[in-house]
């Protein structure tokens, strides 16, 4: 999706942007700064326009409704042309890891992808295929934290999914403590409960939250007209309220996945079929493809229990696979909310698993095998 040519155009969350935008105008912008939201919210977006606004060379602004002054971008000076270049971030870590790939194997096993847009902006994605963000990543980023800016007014460092950190967080807390001056750090992350408490209580926190339904559904209908009227109603209701996933939503991608969900989900509450499920789970394979698979499948899954738990507290209008409503009704009624709460629970050791690498056919079948022995026993 295209960065919006102005923050007029950003999609939601109107009044927390603009007192982002105050805040950088008024030269009170965060040292550290979480931008929480759910997968497609716009939390990368905003954190590039905002870099933009910081390190524009024109610095031009806009007035709010009660008079304050509100920082923009001009999109064409040097410093913007060269931030935007980072907006596709799966274009930009694609390219890294390729530059990464012609390097000496010596040299390859200590390089770490990062990417630089311009002398005084670092993003740090997940370093792949653990898409982990690694402990040399952030002390690189400690490193260039100590130097003064060169050509903008600020450093920015933006952490894509800081989530994603295991040793790499207690480093992190370092130059969150006392960060310099001309520092600012922008954490990403869906949900901050998983960050340390440590850096939680270093940073401010701003969350993007859900568009209503309706609004949802006007503007997929706007934005994506070639959808029959039936798959913009469900891809305004599974995109969860975000934007950037509703335009971007690939449904026949969520059918295909949401079908293996759904065998998991009759696999349990049906005469096993194990030659079916064998099938299914051999598919998902190793390497980035299946791990991109198997995380769609959990996902998909992740939503067809939530709308179970709506059904069960008698909120059938919020569910979000609206064309399944029959067969979760009748689902509805053989499941209990202690099985559907194992399943999660379920779901998060195969996570687990799928970052250390384990076979994932072997983990989804140990998960169904789960699934099928709880639905016994409760």
């Amino acid at each position: 999706m295209p960065l919006p040519a102005s923050f007029d155009e950003f999609l939601g969350n109107s009044t927390a942007v603009e007192h982002l935008r105050m805040a950088v105008a008024a030269g009170r912008f965060p040292h550290s700064l979480i931008l929480a939201g759910a997968t497609g919210a716009g939390k990368y977006t905003l954190a590039i326009m905002l870099t933009m606004a910081i390190a524009c060379e024109r610095q031009p602004r806009n007035l709010w409704s009660n008079g304050q002054s509100l920082a923009a971008f001009c999109g064409h000076c040097r410093n913007c042309m060269r931030i935007m270049q980072a907006a596709d971030l799966e274009a930009a870590v694609a390219a890294a890891v390729i530059a990464r790939d012609d390097l000496r194997e010596t040299d390859k096993k200590e390089t770490r992808v990062l990417i630089q847009p311009h002398p005084d902006v670092l993003i740090l994605p997940p370093d792949p295929p653990q898409l982990l963000i690694k402990l040399g990543q952030v002390r690189t980023l400690i490193q260039r934290s100590q130097y003064l800016p060169s050509e903008a007014p600020r450093k920015i460092f933006i952490l894509t999914s800081s989530n994603l950190m295991k040793e790499a967080a207690n480093s992190l807390l370092k130059v969150l403590e006392e960060p310099p001056p001309s520092v600012h750090i922008l954490l990403l992350a869906e949900n901050p409960s998983e960050l340390l408490p440590t850096i939680r209580s270093r940073c401010a926190l701003v969350r993007l939250g859900a568009l209503p339904a309706g609004e949802m559904e006007m503007l997929v209908s706007a934005r994506r007209p070639e959808l029959p009227l039936r798959d913009r109603e469900l891809v305004g209701r599974l995109a969860q309220g975000a934007a950037g996933q509703a335009l971007s939503f690939d449904l026949p991608g969520y059918m295909a996945a949401r079908a293996d969900a759904l065998l998991l989900l009759r696999n349990a509450t049906e005469e096993p079929d194990h030659t079916t499920l064998f099938k299914m789970t051999e598919s998902y394979r190793a390497g980035a493809e299946g791990q991109a698979k198997t995380a769609g499948m959990l996902r998909a899954l992740s939503l067809l229990l939530e709308d179970l738990l709506l059904l069960g507290a008698g909120t059938p209008e919020l569910v979000r696979n609206i064309d399944l409503r029959p067969e979760l009704e009748r689902l509805s009624g053989v499941l209990t909310f202690p099985w559907i709460e194992a399943a999660a629970r379920g779901m998060d050791q195969v996570y687990t698993g799928m970052r250390r690498n384990l076979l994932r056919s072997l983990a989804l079948d140990a998960y169904a095998g789960q699934l099928t022995a709880a639905e016994r026993t409760l």
